[in-house]
């Protein structure tokens, strides 16, 4: 089956020819990438989907809910009774989930790589929204060092270079993570506890308070299973200093049983493209009243403006 596609709205960074979701469907579909789409996946961070006419998916790796006045079609985090939504953590997007799959682990070994107690990796911070974890992260310290290895109060002569290689990398070093989402939201979970994961870093994770559906939660702290801050603090210091109390927890499975989620299932989420590309529809765009395609799509063929 041959689709035509084209992404707009991600990040600067963003590459069309090598991503999650081209990669993904080029296992089964023959996929061309063109600036006309039939099929137009896009990102929160611009507005250069309205140039379009034709239908329109919408990927959240953030928070917010889609607005179906917008999309046809949305891939977000929440949990949403739609069949036009398709839930996809951001988490998924991050690698392999073999990468946490503990069968081969060796916990002593592990235990005995960890150089540094605990980091935090942060690259920017609002007074409002994240104040919980910058103040985590100076309570914590208190008690000792922690290595904060991001752009916001870093204290280690620079932020990590790699993106999330790079802080995988430095995670492994680190006995613990404090593993902090922007918001505590049914479904958000992003790649902060999932890099920790990969890193065995025992994550410190407050977020998403559906997390048991995705992970088992005795295998890291989560802030929710604590009473107050003080006691997840208490529970912190008595792991480092308490070896055999440390690998209880990297002894217990990331997944359930130590089974991959439903999330990752790659036929799962392809059959949820096969039904898209397969269903006839009106797209959107075209059905609001007033909206000058037309203008919009002479702009774009003959200025090529971008937001």
């Amino acid at each position: 089956m041959k689709v035509r596609i084209d992404f707009c709205d991600f990040h600067p960074g963003f590459r069309k020819t090598s991503n999650f979701f081209y990669d993904l469907l080029r296992k089964r579909f023959d996929v061309e990438l063109c600036d006309q789409p039939d099929f137009l996946i896009y990102g929160p961070y611009s507005q250069q989907h309205r140039l379009h006419t034709g239908v329109k998916i919408f990927f959240n790796p953030e928070s917010g809910l889609p607005d179906f006045n917008e999309c046809d079609y949305a891939f977000t985090s929440n949990y949403l009774d739609d069949p036009r939504h398709y839930r996809l953590p951001l988490y998924v997007t991050y690698g392999s989930p073999e990468s946490i799959v503990k069968a081969r682990d060796n916990p002593e070994a592990l235990l005995r790589s960890k150089t540094r107690f605990c980091a935090f990796v942060v690259g920017n911070h609002h007074p409002r929204k994240n104040k919980n974890r910058v103040d985590f992260f100076h309570r914590l310290s208190k008690y000792k060092r922690v290595d904060s290895a991001g752009r916001y109060l870093n204290n280690i002569g620079g932020p990590l270079p790699g993106w999330s290689e790079g802080k995988v990398e430095f995670l492994r070093s680190c006995k613990f993570n404090i593993a902090f989402e922007n918001a505590s939201i049914p479904g958000y979970t992003t790649e902060k506890i999932f890099e920790a994961m990969q890193a065995r870093c025992l994550p410190i994770y407050w977020g998403d308070p559906l997390i048991t559906h995705d992970f088992n939660t005795k295998s890291f702290l989560y802030y929710f299973d604590f009473p107050r801050e003080e006691a997840l603090i208490e529970k912190i210091i008595e792991l480092d200093r308490d070896d055999a109390k440390y690998l209880d927890y990297m002894r217990q499975p990331y997944f359930h049983n130590d089974k991959p989620n439903v999330n990752f299932s790659e036929e799962r989420l392809l059959a949820q493209f096969g039904k898209i590309f397969s269903t006839s529809i009106r797209p959107v765009a075209q059905r609001r009243g007033g909206f000058p395609f037309g203008r919009w799509r002479i702009v774009k063929r003959n200025r090529n403006v971008e937001f």
